[in-house]
């Protein structure tokens, strides 16, 4: 019978050659989902932004540092949405068309809008002919100004008509294209210009262009002497001093500061955006801006914004993670799901556990312990008075072995195999004993003994 146990036992063992390909299968399955975990960590976010200006410049800008951030295979790339100007790119940021946009601080709705970098600042030239007897606002009282780009400067013209009472002293602005500034000014249709645009090269060399110049003439620049008081006023401005020299060097042009306002050009974001993803995407367009810095010399006005509280524009709490120098590691972020997790797995592996046990209990486990059965099966033997009893005590037994053969899936089970067999070799026993004094009481054939045993 310890031969049949052994038998039955190595039965329901799986060959080896299952258990290694289980294993195998099990530590593949592991490492794909790691792998996958990691790359759906690591993968590129794409967001859109809005940008846009007159000259294509902005867009031009934009799209370098968006071709930066993948070279440099950073965390977040850019999809360029190329708009009219700042009007546009602040109407679709606003709208939730697109998740960033390239905004001026003055132009639009910026109330959803929090600043990540300050990209450049557009300083407020009010610029009048050489030999021109305007030299200050008061100069320009009764005269027409051209604004150029009206649409995006409507702001502005309306703080510095209040801050000067404009409208009593008739002065009109106009709107005046770019190309047309020069003929406008030879007739006498404007007396005076401005511009708002950042003191590069580029737009310096514009407004140099539009001006005959030589040692003895040069163009006018008119103070903005109220720019600290309006600033106080409107927080999307600044008092700026345009510095001497600006348009020209020698002899210097304008001759001493200049001041005037100064509004910036922001790259905004949504404050939906994931505050670890904007970190990093500050960290990743900081870098891609000093690769780009000597071909493209406007990104030397590229800055943090104001991290104040009371700041214009708030600043995206993952970009101030970048710049206080807070950002989170990987295991700082993840250090408690990395601890707590294996340790509810592991609760709820016991739970569920426990749980299959008890749903398995009424089906698999007998109504007693197999031991207790057969050693209780002992003393109706001894007390049996036929051949009939006897039959049915040995379907009692062969019952039991079943019950047992039926959960014996383990090495512990596998024991109690051994011992029940042990215990149902001694109830054979007893059984042919019984029948022997059954049959010496009372002389009649009987059936032949069945061996048994838990197969």
């Amino acid at each position: 019978m310890d031969d049949l146990s052994r038998i039955g036992f190595d039965a329901a063992k799986l060959p080896v050659w299952l258990r290694i390909v289980v294993v195998v299968a099990l530590v593949v399955l592991a490492t794909g989902a790691s792998l996958f975990a990691y790359r759906w960590y690591v993968r590129p976010v794409t967001l859109s932004i809005a940008v846009g200006s007159s000259d294509g410049e902005a867009p031009k800008i934009v799209s370098a540092l968006a071709s930066r951030l993948a070279v440099n295979n950073a965390p977040v790339r850019l999809k360029v949405v190329e708009t009219t100007g700042p009007i546009e790119s602040a109407a679709a940021f606003s709208s939730g068309k697109t998740d960033l946009a390239v905004v001026r601080g003055d132009v639009g709705d910026l109330s959803h809008a929090q600043a990540i970098v300050v990209l450049a600042q557009a300083v407020a030239l009010l610029v009048a002919p050489p030999g021109s007897a305007i030299t200050d606002m008061a100069g320009l009282k009764r005269t027409t100004v051209g604004v150029v780009a009206a649409d995006t400067n409507q702001r502005i013209v309306s703080v510095l008509t209040r801050a000067y009472d404009l409208d009593r002293a008739n002065v009109v602005f106009k709107n005046v294209a770019l190309d047309q500034v020069r003929r406008a000014l030879d007739t006498k249709e404007i007396r005076a210009v401005l511009f708002v645009m950042p003191l590069s090269d580029k737009y310096l060399s514009l407004v140099r262009g539009l001006f005959p110049q030589n040692a003895k003439t040069a163009p006018v620049l008119i103070p903005i002497e109220n720019a600290g008081a309006i600033a106080e006023k409107e927080r999307a401005y600044e008092s700026f001093d345009i510095p001497k020299g600006t348009l020209r060097g020698s002899p210097p042009v304008p001759e001493d500061d200049v001041t005037t306002l100064q509004t910036s050009f922001y790259l905004v974001g949504k404050k939906s955006l994931d505050n670890d993803m904007i970190a990093g995407f500050t960290q990743a367009i900081t870098s891609a801006r000093r690769d780009l810095l000597a071909e493209l010399p406007i990104l030397a006005q590229f800055k943090a914004p104001d991290t104040d509280a009371g700041a214009y524009l708030p600043v995206h709490p993952g970009a101030a993670e970048f710049y206080n120098g807070n950002q989170q590691t990987f295991l700082d972020k993840w250090s408690n799901v990395i601890f707590l997790a294996p340790m509810a797995l592991g609760a709820l592996a016991t739970v569920l556990a426990a749980a299959w046990q008890f749903l398995r209990s009424g089906e698999l486990k007998p109504r007693e312990p197999a031991l207790d059965s057969l050693y209780a099966l002992g003393r109706k033997i001894r007390l049996a008075e036929n051949e009939t009893e006897l039959l049915e005590i040995e379907n009692q037994i062969d019952e039991v072995l079943r019950a047992q053969r039926a959960r014996a899936d383990d090495d512990e089970n596998a024991l109690d195999a051994a011992t029940l067999n042990v215990a149902a070799h001694r109830l054979e026993n007893l059984i042919h004993d019984r029948r022997v004094a059954l049959a010496s009481a009372n002389p009649e054939p009987t059936l032949q003994v069945r061996g048994r045993s838990l197969e």
